[in-house]
C-alpha cells in the first residue's frame, strides 16, 4: 500500500513530462514554420468546432480548420490546425507557413514569436510546479513512512 503514494506522483510526473514534450514541440513546429522564409497561399476547406466539458463543468469550445495548399515543388498538402481565427470560414484563402522538410506541419498562425514563448514558457512553468509538487510529495511521504517505521520497531 505504501508503494501508491509513490506510483501516483512518478506518473504524474511522467505524463506531465510528456506534456512538456508535446509543448515544446509544437512551439518548435511553428517557430521553423515561421522561419523557414516558405509561404503560400492555402484555401480553408472546412471550419468546424469541438467541444469539451458539461455537466459539472464549463463548456469549452475549440475552432479548428483544414486548408490545402501546394508546395513551391507542387506538391498538394492539406493539413488541419486547431485554435485559428474565428474570421477565417471555409473558402477564405489565408497565407500559410511552411518547412520544405514537413509541409504537413504548415501553420495559417501569422508570426508571433514572442507569444509563442510566452505561452510556452508558462506551460513549462505550470508543469514544473507540479512536478515539483509530486517530487516534494515523495519525499515527504518517504520520510513518514521511514520514522513511522522507527515507532513501530520494537
Amino acid at each position: 500500500m505504501d508503494a501508491l503514494f509513490y506510483v501516483i506522483p512518478v506518473l504524474v510526473i511522467v505524463v506531465l513530462l510528456f506534456a512538456a514534450v508535446a509543448v515544446v514541440r509544437r512551439a518548435r513546429a511553428a517557430n521553423s514554420a515561421w522561419n523557414s522564409g516558405l509561404t503560400a497561399e492555402a484555401r480553408c476547406l472546412r471550419t468546424y468546432t469541438t467541444t469539451s466539458g458539461g455537466g459539472d463543468t464549463s463548456v469549452r469550445t475549440r475552432l479548428n480548420h483544414v486548408y490545402e495548399f501546394r508546395t513551391r515543388e507542387g506538391r498538394t498538402v492539406r493539413f488541419e490546425e486547431r485554435g485559428g481565427s474565428g474570421t477565417i470560414l471555409e473558402g477564405d484563402i489565408v497565407t500559410v507557413y511552411y518547412t520544405a522538410d514537413h509541409p504537413e506541419r504548415a501553420t495559417a498562425q501569422p508570426p508571433a514569436p514572442g507569444k509563442l514563448l510566452a505561452g510556452t514558457g508558462l506551460a513549462l512553468a505550470f508543469f514544473a510546479v507540479f512536478i515539483a509538487f509530486c517530487i516534494g510529495f515523495i519525499v515527504v511521504t518517504h520520510e513518514a513512512f521511514s520514522t513511522a517505521g522507527d515507532f513501530m520497531s520494537p
